[in-house]
């Protein structure tokens, strides 16, 4: 039996603004295009969809609908560093990992749960850590399938987490709109209503036959299956590794170098170790640093021979420290190690050479 946890963040991009704009904070934010022109919802802070708003509605609806909303433009950018920080964290946990966009993941669990003595008190713990290391909450669904994980994460948002086991899965997937199962969108739902299929029950006692008269052998057969809590598809993990790293936001900003330096090399530390917990080695170190006021700059080294060890690395990473703009005070710092190549492929060349 599989034990499989589906992260969703909640109000992912509004809640990055919130999160790094203070006076947007408990007011209703959408993140998206023009609200005069034709610009659509990329995402609605929770305030936001009190008034019904929601993602891919039209800026323009959305505005006649909450007069009083903040509008702000993606910062695709931002989003982007802060989930690799969240895959970081998953990372850390099990290689078992499936993105699915920026904001959510599959996590297989089946191997390592043990440790943490549950797959829900290790949802809840790497929840807790997604807090603290980017100050965003995360809601969590466990259970045996990627269909029931991703339903339960739903079913308890912002902030919760919802554990569905086998033996309750069929009774909760009967009592659910067909509009909450993932693959179902609006043109299946409507028509599965005209033939009268509006919770999973009754889509469970359709004939396969007519969901395939009506979908396609493809898509019936999925619908018929997800509707018995069917689901066979695996946690379908990154291929390549491209890079590992680690990084993290102070409580308060810092000035001093001798407290930076301590925290640059903790974090060289702890990206080295997870280099190697993964038999890999990297070519290449980067260094990132965030400022008080958000900006941010990257700082590379790459070497002919790979890096041997943290203490090693710490060395390159402390020079590109000190060759870096100084005028403010820095909230974030992080190591990445990147073109990398495993253990075995690094003695082969080795063994080539001589």
């Amino acid at each position: 039996m599989h034990k499989i946890i589906h992260i969703d963040m909640d109000a992912f991009f509004a809640s990055v603004e919130q999160r790094d704009c203070p006076q947007y904070r408990g007011k209703p934010l959408i993140v998206g295009g023009d609200p005069d022109g034709r610009g659509v919802v990329a995402a609605a802070s929770y305030e936001a969809r009190q008034f019904g708003i929601r993602s891919a509605m039209s800026c323009r609806d959305a505005k006649k609908r909450c007069p009083d909303a903040i509008f702000v433009r993606p910062r695709f950018e931002a989003y982007r560093a802060v989930s690799q920080q969240i895959l970081s964290l998953m990372y850390a946990i099990t290689p078992l990992v499936e993105p699915l966009s920026l904001d959510e993941a599959y996590l297989d669990v089946s191997e390592v749960w043990q440790a943490y003595g549950s797959a829900t008190a290790l949802a809840n713990e790497l929840r807790a850590k997604i807090y603290q290391q980017t100050g965003l909450t995360a809601s969590a669904g466990v259970s045996h399938t990627k269909m029931l994980a991703k339903i339960a994460s739903d079913l308890n948002k912002p902030n919760g987490i919802t554990v569905i086991m086998p033996e309750h899965a069929q009774s909760l997937i009967d009592s659910l709109p067909i509009e909450k199962f993932h693959g179902i969108g609006h043109a299946s739902s409507e028509k599965l209503h005209a033939i009268g299929v509006h919770t999973g029950r009754q889509l469970r006692l359709t004939p396969l036959e007519t969901l395939v008269q009506l979908f396609g052998n493809k898509r019936g057969k999925f619908y018929h299956d997800i509707a018995h809590g069917i689901d066979t598809r695996q946690v379908k993990a990154e291929r390549v590794r491209k890079s590992v790293g680690t990084e993290i936001t102070f409580g308060e900003n810092i000035y001093r170098d001798d407290i930076l330096l301590a925290k640059l090399q903790e974090q060289t530390r702890q990206a080295f170790g997870r280099l190697s917990d993964r038999n890999l080695q990297a070519h290449t170190i980067t260094l990132k640093v965030r400022y008080a006021d958000f900006s941010q700059i990257t700082r590379s080294h790459s070497l002919k021979s790979p890096y041997q060890s943290a203490d090693d690395a710490y060395k390159w990473l402390s020079e590109l420290f000190r060759q870096i703009p100084r005028t403010q005070p820095i909230r974030l710092v992080g190591v990445t190690f990147s073109n990398l190549q495993s253990q075995q492929q690094s003695a082969q060349l080795l063994l080539d050479g001589l």
